[in-house]
């Protein structure tokens, strides 16, 4: 035994010799190699993702499910060890969808699957029988006004405007979303009588997305719906026809002004600086039309399996681990609003935050945006993820939706970037549930998320903070 341990002593110390000294601490860098073997040997993410969907399911804001989730996921930490566990209030809107249904009337009858969009506001009762006029974008919309002001008026306004689908990045969806933020605003001020945009997703089967809009204070108020792929190609095709189309719309949904939700909190403390933390988060709310298993149930999973496998470990990192799963990021970020307002006077003391907020695919690097001395950190720890096929890194951003509160703040931010090549075919549907998810890609997010963690949280001195320059041209 004496002489299997000696051995192994000096092996270790060979390699460690064998290394050219770094920005990252060999031993920092020998901890972090078995965490991300140890990640994807017996990672338990889609586990976590399992039991939430299952035992807890769709978590709106306002929602038994969302009233359910912040104790559920406290007692999940407290059973995994974690310390400080508790739940942060938050004051957050309430919206509800009650009844959706639509179906075209002319040139023929033919049922519509849509659903409404978040936040809007309901038909007048019986519903709104109207023609249709479709546009392709909102910038399109503008021209057809300013040509003709009663274009719209009085109508149905379809906008047409199809998403592309992405493996690396989410352009596509930066690209479309604005449609379903803004096209109620836009065509209420036209006088449109209600919207129905194209599904913000990629997928063909008949599943309409849903995702939250938002309205002008000077405009009136429309109903909005979102049509599923199949049917929206149905719509394109007869407005393209020689008849006049006609649609039947009802929506009912119910607003109440506040209600109190809540950010899940735990940590597990640092071996020598255990005051200076590093965030690793998700959000636990999702939209009620599936049960959130990729939007954000992962998120939060690998956040959570990525401190566990981290605090079992014979050596901690120096600074305290804090999992952040945020409330109402879907319709109101209140959660990261509030996570900034209650922890201002700490932030000081916040070295690093990271979100995880892309789903199940694999991952494909880190997003970051900090001082810009922190690239040969950057680069050291894209060697750690070359195993991963993992090591890419993009400049800038702000981590994520509910990080972007602190983007005022100079903490260094990052995101987890994943395969998004078919998130946006499930995304904020009612396809959105656990069959979804990718176990073996998943343990490799979490590899991916637990070595960045480990790192940040084990460097001898804090990443450096700040914000990278935009380079010229950019936006």
């Amino acid at each position: 035994m004496v002489a299997v341990w000696v051995g192994a002593a000096t092996a270790l110390a060979f390699a460690v010799a064998g290394r050219e000294k770094g920005p990252i601490p060999e031993e920092t860098v020998l901890a972090a190699e078995k965490l991300r073997e140890q990640a994807q040997r017996g990672g338990r993410a889609d586990e976590w993702v399992r039991r939430l969907t299952d035992e807890v399911g769709p978590r709106l804001t306002g929602s038994a499910g969302d009233q359910l989730a912040g104790p559920w996921s406290a007692s999940l930490m407290k059973s995994l060890g974690f310390t400080n566990v508790r739940l942060e209030p938050v004051r957050a809107r309430s919206w509800m969808r009650l009844k959706e249904s639509a179906e075209v009337i002319a040139p023929s009858r033919q049922p519509l699957v849509l659903t409404a969009l978040g936040g809007s506001v309901s038909t007048p009762e019986g519903g709104i029988e109207a023609p249709v006029v479709a546009v392709p974008s909102l910038a399109a919309l503008g021209e057809l006004v300013a040509n003709d002001p009663e274009y719209c008026r009085g109508k149905i306004v379809f906008f047409n405007q199809r998403m592309t689908r992405g493996r690396e990045e989410m352009s596509g969806y930066g690209t479309s979303v604005p449609v379903r933020l803004h096209g109620a605003a836009r065509a209420a001020r036209a006088g449109a009588a209600a919207v129905l945009i194209r599904s913000i997703g990629t997928s063909n089967n008949r599943y309409a997305h849903t995702g939250q809009l938002r309205y002008e204070n000077e405009a009136s108020k429309i109903p909005a719906a979102a049509l599923s792929n199949p049917d929206a190609d149905l719509l394109e095709r007869l407005v393209a026809g020689s008849h006049p189309v006609r649609v039947r719309l009802e929506i009912q949904t119910r607003s109440l002004e506040e209600v109190e939700t809540a950010n899940v909190v735990g940590e597990i403390p640092g071996r020598g600086a255990p005051e200076e933390i590093v965030v690793l988060s998700g959000h636990i709310d999702s939209w009620d039309l599936g049960t959130g298993a990729i939007d954000d149930g992962a998120g939060c999973a690998l956040a959570i399996e990525s401190a566990r496998l981290i605090g079992e470990m014979p050596r901690k990192p120096l600074r305290t681990l804090r999992v952040v799963l945020f409330a109402n990021e879907e319709n109101g970020l209140a959660g990261g609003t509030e996570y900034a307002k209650r922890h201002a006077s700490e932030i000081a003391r916040h070295v690093a935050a990271i979100e995880a907020d892309s789903g199940t695919g694999r991952p494909v690097g880190i997003g970051w945006n900090g001082g810009a001395s922190g690239r040969p950190i950057m680069r050291a720890l894209s060697e750690l993820l070359v195993p991963l096929s993992a090591q890419k890194t993009f400049e800038g951003g702000y981590g994520g939706a509910d990080l972007s509160p602190l983007g005022p703040t100079d903490l260094p931010l990052f995101g987890l970037r994943q395969d998004v090549s078919t998130y946006f075919d499930f995304h904020h549907t009612a396809n959105d549930t656990f069959d979804k998810i990718e176990p073996v890609a998943l343990r490799k997010a979490t590899a991916a998320l637990a070595v960045w963690a480990y790192v940040m949280a084990d460097l001898p001195a804090p990443f450096p903070r700040g914000r990278l320059e935009k380079k010229q041209g950019e936006k």
